[in-house]
């Protein structure tokens, strides 16, 4: 949860007599007030309208694809805590927006008219930005599934190394001449016994399966936990050998002598682990690039949310002014109320009154029903008199 909240709120500027621009924005300002939060003036362009029956689509798609926006950034947010191990100060340095601070580019805000020309429609700004969203999406979670391909591949190679004489390579721990090479009747077996069965064990490994080679147990390595052994049986009854052995809880070790296979399993955990190290730091840099690009687009879809909005909800000529409010998620509440307050007589019939024209409860059905629909803006769950988001960069 971020300590920070911002609120999108647009308004026709007929909220103050004289109509201006300036004038409305400092009568939102009021309305909040500063105890609650700061009032920014937001810029949205004018953008081409079509139909009626477009807008309405398009106010269905931009909700949708503003969820999408949500998600992509906080997925991205988490691959970000995963590279970084949940570090919370290196996350915050990656988490930029066009190389400034999130909440520095929303209080600067301006449309990118170079990759979105505002004299473009409606319909393809919002497939443009879908697209791009979906590219950035499948980027980042391409290089992260190689990324966690890479380093599963180096902890199993690590664990080789470090592990316990059940799990590890066996390559730097038994000396070749140990085993029974080469032989058309008999095999040597290595095994790894908990060390306290280990007793258990030496009494009767012998007897567990036929062909066993008495007395053929020797002791070749020990950890805290298990005991490695080396027993010779006939190779017909090998099988049946290592099957009594996991019933027994000891754990029967593949192993082939391998010349010079020492060093090549050091080379192999040195070329992994920079192969990980590489593709770390790839995909660091396409994380903090994809978070930076997915708010971005995510504030352009919002900026074309109020406008869609904003046409649906006050009609043409357009004249309104939109502020960008930034909150704390306690403050927030006491924020909207104040404009839901000030502002509700704007919602006409869709809410009852009492006598003195105050909002009274009892239409929270049809606030329901409008939501549902998708008008009103606010968060889906409840109508609101007015054009307004609100929305928190985590």
């Amino acid at each position: 949860m971020s300590d920070t909240k911002y609120m999108l709120v647009s308004l026709p500027t007929s909220i103050t007599p004289s109509g201006d621009k300036d004038e409305a924005l400092a009568a939102m300002r009021s309305t909040v007030s500063t105890d609650n939060g700061t009032v920014l003036p937001f810029k949205v362009p004018d953008f081409k309208i079509g139909t009626l029956d477009a807008l309405v689509q398009q106010a269905d798609d931009l909700a949708k694809l503003e969820s999408s926006c949500e998600g992509v950034v906080a997925k991205i947010g988490d691959s970000l805590k995963s590279l970084l191990e949940g570090d919370e100060d290196k996350i915050a340095q990656q988490k930029t927006v066009n190389d400034k601070p999130a909440d520095q580019y929303l209080r600067t805000f301006t449309w990118n008219k170079v990759k979105y020309r505002a004299d473009k429609p409606l319909a393809e700004l919002i497939d443009s930005l879908q697209k791009e969203l979906v590219s950035i999406d499948n980027d980042v979670k391409a290089k992260m599934t190689q990324y966690n391909s890479v380093k599963t591949n180096l902890t199993t190679l690590q664990r080789k190394q470090t592990g316990n004489l059940a799990t590890k390579s066996l390559t730097p721990v038994v000396d070749p001449k140990l085993l029974i090479q080469n032989s058309e009747y008999l095999e040597t077996h290595l095994v790894a016994v908990p060390t306290n069965l280990k007793k258990d064990f030496i009494k009767s490994y012998e007897t567990i399966s036929p062909m066993v080679v008495p007395r053929s147990s020797i002791e070749v390595a020990k950890d805290d936990e298990f005991t490695l052994f080396a027993v010779t049986t006939f190779k017909k009854h090998s099988t049946d050998f290592q099957h009594k052995c996991r019933e027994n809880k000891w754990t029967p070790r593949d192993y082939k002598y391998v010349e010079g296979g020492k060093e090549e399993e050091r080379k192999e955990v040195e070329r992994v682990a920079r192969d990980e190290r590489k593709v770390w730091g790839e995909a660091l840099r396409l994380s903090r690039t994809g978070w930076s690009e997915s708010v971005m687009i995510w504030i352009h879809v919002l900026t074309l949310r109020v406008f869609v909005e904003t046409v649906l909800r006050y009609g043409l000529p357009l004249e309104f002014v939109c502020g960008l409010v930034k909150t704390t998620p306690k403050l927030a509440k006491k924020a909207k109320a104040s404009l839901d307050s000030t502002y509700s007589y704007l919602g006409g019939n869709a809410f009852g009154r009492d006598k003195k024209g105050k909002v009274t409860k009892d239409d929270s059905a049809l606030s329901s029903e409008m939501a549902a629909a998708g008008v009103g803006g606010g968060d889906g769950n409840e109508y609101t008199a007015y054009v307004y988001y609100e929305f928190e960069i985590i």
